[in-house]
């Protein structure tokens, strides 16, 4: 491991904002409670790389709290540390495996997730892996408030043809769905946001999609 990562790992344990890998955790069904200390919706970015999502999120909605959600801790750092050089209160991030999500919240104390550019795990024998496989979906819906949303945002096609085809098998409702983001009616200020990896995608001008749906 390289000297800048074991650095990141051991500066990443001196941030406020973020918790990793804790047995029993102790904000399931109290993260605006406890570690906001508010009452403010909760919404996750899951599978958040560098946080760069999260982090724009949490500005562009200074009323709800938002969770960047990965495993490695190198890369959590970064959106970590421009939180707090920012004063970005209402943000934070949780290291640990998306799998183990269940562990980490009550149902029902979320209200929306977002999963931005995620490995699309292409081969048929990881598709379990995916984080839009059924198997993860079971998740979601048990931690998602009545109503709440589920926002994909891919460059990969088949992900994203992969995930409408269980929208329908799972007669989950759908409320957006395009194939070319930047050139439909959606683009918005919130999918405006543009990560590291999705700005190169731009650049070889690759197709952006997105979904949006909910369970019920």
């Amino acid at each position: 491991m390289g000297k800048d990562k074991l650095k990141r790992f051991a500066e990443v344990d001196t941030f406020s904002n973020v918790v990793q890998l804790e047995a029993g955790q102790p904000y399931k069904g109290k993260w605006s409670s406890d570690f906001f200390k508010n009452d403010s919706p909760v919404v996750l970015e899951l599978a958040c790389g560098k946080g760069e999502y999260t982090v724009n999120l949490a500005k562009l909605f200074p009323e709800k709290d938002l969770i960047g959600i990965d495993y490695k801790g190198n890369r959590i750092w970064r959106g970590a540390k421009t939180a707090l050089e920012e004063g970005i209160t209402n943000v934070g991030f949780l290291r640990i495996q998306i799998e183990n999500l269940l562990d980490y919240f009550a149902p029902g104390e979320v209200d929306e997730i977002w999963i931005t550019f995620p490995d699309p795990q292409p081969q048929i024998s990881r598709e379990k892996k995916r984080l839009t496989s059924p198997r993860f979906l079971e998740k979601y819906k048990l931690l998602l408030k009545p109503g709440g949303l589920m926002n994909l945002k891919t460059d990969n096609d088949g992900l994203h043809a992969y995930t409408a085809e269980k929208i329908e098998e799972l007669g989950l409702k759908l409320h957006i769905k395009t194939e070319d983001l930047y050139h439909s009616p959606y683009a918005n200020e919130v999918l405006n946001i543009k990560t590291y990896y999705e700005k190169k995608y731009l650049k070889d001008n690759k197709n952006i999609n997105y979904l949006q749906f909910s369970f019920e």
